[in-house]
């Protein structure tokens, strides 16, 4: 029978029926509640929690001229890891938040060696337009001083509590300095992020990590860890006891 020759007439739906329905929803309400939570505390779970950056003086930073790769490990340490972020990158943030201090714990023990390779597709997002590049430059000047525990410190604090919001307002030279006066960097590392001194070898650096993450990723997506030629799956919430095996 079609629709338009129908005899039938919709009744009321009774108190009983919408009280369950009601029910039914409060329900359904409850359980997402429940679910965002769980899903919040799992997102907030933080490795090592209480670790801090890496402590041992013999952790030392390196920054390699020609490239801009800077290598924060011991001499001796089992195994390096190559990993790709841009300052102003959230997902680099997380990445940080989340795993930092597990990855500092296992620099101290000689386990692991992170060689950092900074790139600044993400200055369009940027307030100031050039953030990522001036971060970049930060990076290069606190590194370049040679301190492990100092570069660890200022490498957490920026891609952590004083990380800008894309679109936001970012960091000026001034606030890069004073995050590295806070991490206890040297005169001359605060100098050299005032003066912009490092600013146009950043550029042509984080073009050249750029290109190094196209090669080895396909495609330009932060952050990126690669254990030699094999992509690191950071999805994965023991990746680094994983490789410190």
């Amino acid at each position: 029978m079609s629709e338009s020759g129908s005899k039938y007439t919709p009744r009321p739906v009774s108190n009983v029926t919408t009280y369950a329905l009601g029910g039914v929803a409060l329900v359904v309400i409850v359980l997402i509640v429940i679910l965002a939570l769980r899903w919040g505390r799992d997102d907030a779970s933080i490795r090592n929690d209480g670790y801090g950056a890496v402590h041992d003086a013999a952790v030392t930073a390196v920054l390699d001229q020609k490239s801009g790769a800077i290598l924060l490990g011991r001499g001796d340490a089992s195994k390096t890891i190559d990993v790709y972020e841009d300052p102003l990158c959230p997902s680099c943030g997380a990445l940080e938040r989340l795993y930092g201090q597990e990855i500092a714990q296992k620099m101290d023990e000689g386990k692991l060696a992170v060689r950092y390779h900074l790139v600044a597709f993400l200055d369009p997002k940027s307030k100031s337009k050039d953030y990522s590049t001036r971060a970049v430059a930060a990076n290069e000047c606190v590194a370049e001083t040679g301190s492990g525990p100092v570069y660890s410190k200022f490498h957490a604090l920026l891609f952590t509590s004083k990380q800008p919001k894309e679109g936001g307002a970012d960091l000026s030279n001034e606030d890069l300095t004073n995050v590295a006066k806070e991490a206890g960097a040297s005169l001359e590392a605060v100098q050299c992020i005032s003066t912009g001194a490092k600013l146009d070898a950043a550029k042509i650096h984080a073009q050249m990590a750029r290109a190094a993450l196209t090669d080895a990723n396909g495609e330009v997506a932060t952050p990126a860890v690669f254990d030699g030629k094999d992509k690191v799956d950071v999805n994965n919430h023991e990746w680094v006891v994983d490789l410190t095996k």
